[in-house]
């Protein structure tokens, strides 16, 4: 499948090897590793992503889904949304990889793929883990998940963590459902360096990614609107006489609200070029 599929979000097969019993197809070289390498347990060595970095991710992740919702023909269900799929080149532009669990979606009159149900657990979308039924608002909660896993620094499950802590979703829900406890969401590690207006903002696009009935979900092509909306507030550099401005709470966006752009733009200087 991924050899008739073109896209600068998603890895490149340049071939592949067949010998015997073993096969191995060759992909392009991804010197930044994947999400997952950089967003959880991160050493005090290494510097953990910044909040431009990571509204980069999300949004060429999320173009990369539309390319496979709304370009490919027929449309493909990537099914298997993870930050260790997400791999990262030089300048931290991810790339779809690994399309073993990959199906062609629905077409016609057709409105889902009745398939046996797989994938990583936590990621899966709620309504397919309970009837088979895969759709492509399957891949747009999966993304949910992704968001909030770069929002919080968090893994989707964490058997270290206490109780409720140990599943990601269970643990955001009353924040992600009172806007004033947005900020309660925010990695530790950003230091609370994030333009408050655009962290808000993501927090809306993943609440609405995590809805459990498919039909509320926004489709894909609608996130990367407004992860653009959000790219378009970049956080920007203070003196570093001045510390950064505790979040503020605002009112909550839809989706379809995003067109203001962000007046204020506070914050430290971030920890990755672009």
């Amino acid at each position: 499948m991924l050899i008739m599929l073109r896209h600068p979000n998603l890895v490149n097969l340049h071939g592949y090897c067949a010998e015997g019993d073993e096969r191995l197809l060759v992909y392009e070289y991804m010197p930044q590793g994947s999400v997952e390498d950089h967003l959880f347990d991160v050493s005090p060595d290494k510097k953990p992503l910044d909040w431009n970095t990571r509204v980069k991710i999300a949004l060429g992740t999320a173009r990369g889904l539309t390319y496979l919702h709304d370009v490919a023909n027929p449309p493909v269900i990537y099914r298997d949304m993870k930050a260790a799929n997400i791999l990262l080149d030089n300048n931290f532009n991810p790339k779809l990889s690994d399309f073993g669990l990959a199906k062609l979606g629905p077409v016609g009159d057709r409105t889902h793929v009745s398939t046996r149900v797989m994938g990583t657990y936590g990621y899966c979308a709620p309504d397919y883990a309970r009837s088979g039924k895969l759709t492509l608002k399957s891949d747009v909660y999966s993304f949910g998940v992704l968001l909030l896993e770069l929002i919080t620094g968090r893994r989707t499950f964490d058997s270290s963590k206490i109780g409720p802590e140990q599943n990601l979703i269970k643990w955001a829900r009353p924040f992600l459902n009172d806007r004033r406890k947005f900020f309660l969401l925010a990695d530790p590690l950003l230091e609370g360096c994030f333009p408050p207006r655009a962290f808000h903002q993501v927090v809306v696009v993943t609440s609405m990614c995590l809805q459990d009935q498919p039909h509320v979900r926004p489709i894909i092509a609608d996130v990367v609107v407004a992860l653009n909306h959000v790219a378009s507030q970049p956080y920007a550099p203070i003196p570093e006489s001045k510390i950064c401005g505790s979040p503020s709470s605002s009112s909550s966006p839809s989706l379809k609200s995003f067109g203001t752009p962000s007046r204020a733009r506070r914050g430290r200087k971030s920890s990755h070029k672009e």
